[in-house]
């Protein structure tokens, strides 16, 4: 009996390191798409057991990563697809950085994310219609960027159903308006957005 309690430990910490390392792995990718001038990013070092003990990442009792806080650090770069395999992450802050190109529609696998920090970058094109999946979303700060086009509908209905409190597409080139609306009587969310005449 021991030995099938131990068989299953041992399988349960290689399970666990196992998606540390691929965890490790995708914060490393994205690393080597940034540009960090100030080496803020110094401590991520792939060779270690997992991430959780790199500055700007906190993770959970599980070891697995749930926070990446990386505002104003004066990066430049990309947001990398593998971003999305992050299944547990709840808050990614990228505020106040240089970071440009598109927002990946793989940011709509977070379904775990509480809030988006991405307003003061460089992004452009579209808003990806997969941010829709993020249910458990509080908050997303998109403004301050050069994203185009409307807000996707998927990305709306979280004013309607989801957990969205705060919206901010401000200072982008996106085209249209939202309104406000509480008939459904549901939480009403902040809408933060230019005026297109």
């Amino acid at each position: 009996m021991r030995s099938v309690a131990l068989v299953f430990l041992v399988g349960a910490i290689a399970f666990i390191s196992a998606e540390c390392n691929s965890e490790g792995d995708t914060l490393y990718a994205w690393k080597t798409n940034l540009i960090d001038p100030n080496n803020v990013l110094q401590t991520w070092d792939p060779t270690l057991v997992n991430p959780c003990t790199w500055f700007h990442v906190t993770c959970n009792g599980q070891n697995s990563v749930v926070r990446v806080d990386l505002g104003a650090a004066n990066l430049s770069g990309i947001l990398v697809p593998q971003l999305g395999t992050l299944s547990n992450l709840q808050y990614l802050q990228l505020q106040n950085n240089s970071i440009s190109g598109e927002i990946p529609s793989q940011l709509g696998n977070l379904t775990k994310l509480v809030s988006l920090g991405l307003e003061n970058n460089q992004l452009s094109g579209h808003i990806p219609s997969s941010l829709g999946n993020l249910k458990s979303l509080q908050w997303m700060r998109l403004d301050g960027n050069k994203l185009s086009g409307i807000i996707p509908i998927a990305v709306l209905k979280l004013v309607y159903w989801g957990n969205l409190q705060l919206l901010n597409v401000s200072n982008n080139q996106l085209a249209g308006t939202v309104h406000h609306t509480n008939k459904t009587g549901f939480a009403t969310t902040t809408i933060i957005q230019d005026l297109i005449t």
